[in-house]
């Protein structure tokens, strides 16, 4: 009986976001990997996050989130805008270049149809 409930209790936590939001963050835009034409670099970092619980692997999705989270919130002690990962998630951590663009961020998707024809279905990067 104990089993399953550690097994419960070790799912149900993975589920959860641990990484909140920090004010100001929300502002930090996310840039696809390539150039950053007309952005200035202003450092980098790094950020880490739990990727796995015991025996139990997180979701990748999930800790790809986090990390990004992180490293939105330590942009504007960089007084950077912007950040772009410089390789993908290892082992929980990742790297991420930091710039500050201000209105010369490239843009990441491509701007949506006007007026989509009834019934169908629109689809946007979600970048990675």
């Amino acid at each position: 009986m104990r089993a399953p409930a550690i097994v419960f209790l070790a799912l149900s936590v993975s589920a959860c976001t641990w990484v909140n939001m920090a004010p100001g963050a929300q502002a930090v835009r996310v840039l696809s990997p390539g150039a950053a034409p007309g952005c200035e670099k202003r450092g980098e970092v790094q950020v880490a996050v739990k990727h796995n619980i015991a025996f139990y692997e997180r979701n990748e999705l999930r800790v790809r989130e986090e990390l990004e989270t992180l490293a939105r919130n330590e942009a504007p002690a960089l007084q950077a805008d912007t950040i772009q990962a410089l390789a993908p998630p290892a082992e929980g951590a990742q790297r991420f270049a930091a710039f500050r663009c201000g209105a010369n961020a490239p843009r990441t998707t491509a701007p949506a149809a006007q007026n989509p024809a009834s019934g169908s279905a629109q689809t946007f990067p979600i970048g990675g």
